[in-house]
């Protein structure tokens, strides 16, 4: 027996204690979800507040009360691994294990085990800068809703540029190849750099060339990958890749920082200078109303990266349709144990006294 209280932590142990202190509302079953970070709680507890059940109740927690660090995936699964059920899941963001489909032994665990949840997309920063959406998150941080730029077309431009070298690199890691061009590496490769919003296109144009260099490079030097690269696209494109949302499966962390903040950071700054130019000409040389509105208009802002990790705008994405599927499944496995042990309690028999003998599942 494990002489660390998470290493006796089971799915039956927590089914248990909800049983023996069910709180307010006896009929609800808590379900314990562990998650990696501390930055994940708010975004788990989005989509399972959506899940919300009369017989349910979610509890978002860490698996440690003392490390807040990121990237603890394999570790936490590790550490839970076989004590995870109906009443105690793990939440971790997909990486690249999804799209390895159990290549790797993260990957194997993460995929056959019913009471893992990942996110199919590589993390949850993908979801947030999901490209319909971020037009929405400019307006909650601006308060302006002039459309100066295409997102949508913007990603979609992205994603088809980056494609080819994306390929290669899941290509790479599947064949336990990944020391001949690291994630770190790569993801140089696919950075947006010195964006100009009034003219992406010089930008995206250098990412093309330094991208098609790479692809070159790698067609020379890897002849065997020939002939495996197309039945890989075709089995991608099958768990939802495609030319257009390359984006969803790039480290999340990049394509916030070094892709979507790019443009949305001058697209915000231009957005604000347009309302105060505007409130500066509505006020017709009224000084003081003029630094009133302008002070009211600034309390009201929020900052652009806080808004973008708020952002809930994803809920009509193909790829989280999965993700909504997989909950669902959970709900209707806890449920029909419920249902069971009900079945079961009602068929016991009374003693003497006309009491239920104490029954524990």
């Amino acid at each position: 027996m494990s002489k660390r209280l998470t290493g006796n932590l089971t799915s039956k142990y927590m089914e248990a204690a909800s049983r023996l202190h069910p709180g307010p509302d006896s009929k609800r079953k808590k379900v314990v979800c562990y998650v990696e970070s501390y930055t994940d709680i708010f975004f788990w507890r989005s989509i399972l507040d959506d899940f919300r059940h009369d017989g349910i109740e979610f509890e978002i927690m860490l698996p440690s009360r003392t490390d807040l660090s990121r990237g603890k995936k394999q570790a936490m699964m590790n550490t839970l691994g076989e004590n995870l059920g109906k009443y105690m899941i793990a939440c971790v963001d997909s990486d690249y294990d999804y799209l390895l489909q159990g290549s790797s032994p993260t990957s194997r665990e993460m995929l056959t085990n019913p009471y893992v949840l990942h996110t199919y997309a590589y993390a949850i920063e993908n979801y947030q800068c999901y490209a319909p959406s971020l037009h929405e998150v400019c307006v909650m941080s601006t308060l302006n809703d002039h459309k100066i730029f295409d997102f949508e077309e913007y990603m979609k431009l992205y994603s088809n540029i980056v494609y080819e070298l994306f390929i290669w690199s899941v290509w790479l890691y599947r064949n336990n190849m990944y020391k001949e061009m690291p994630l770190n590496s790569f993801l140089g490769f696919v950075s947006v750099e010195k964006m100009n919003i009034m003219k992406p296109s010089d930008s995206l144009e250098d990412l093309r060339h330094r991208v098609n260099r790479k692809v070159a490079y790698m067609q020379r030097n890897y002849p065997k990958a020939k002939g495996k690269l197309t039945p890989l696209k075709m089995e991608l494109e099958r768990l939802g890749v495609t030319r257009d949302n390359t984006y969803l499966f790039i480290q999340g962390h990049h394509i916030l920082e070094n892709v979507v903040m790019a443009v949305m950071d001058p697209v915000c700054t231009q957005l604000r200078r347009e309302r105060e130019r505007e409130i500066k000409s509505l006020a017709n040389g009224r000084k003081q109303q003029m630094d009133n509105e302008l002070a009211s208009y600034n309390h009201s802002q929020c900052p652009i990266d806080q808004m973008i990790r708020r952002n809930t705008d994803f809920k009509d994405a193909d790829l989280y349709q999965l993700l909504k599927r997989d909950i669902e499944r959970l709900i209707d496995s806890i449920l029909e144990v419920d249902k069971t042990d009900e079945q079961v309690a009602s068929m016991e028999p009374t003693v003497s006294d006309g009491s239920v003998p104490l029954h524990f599942g």
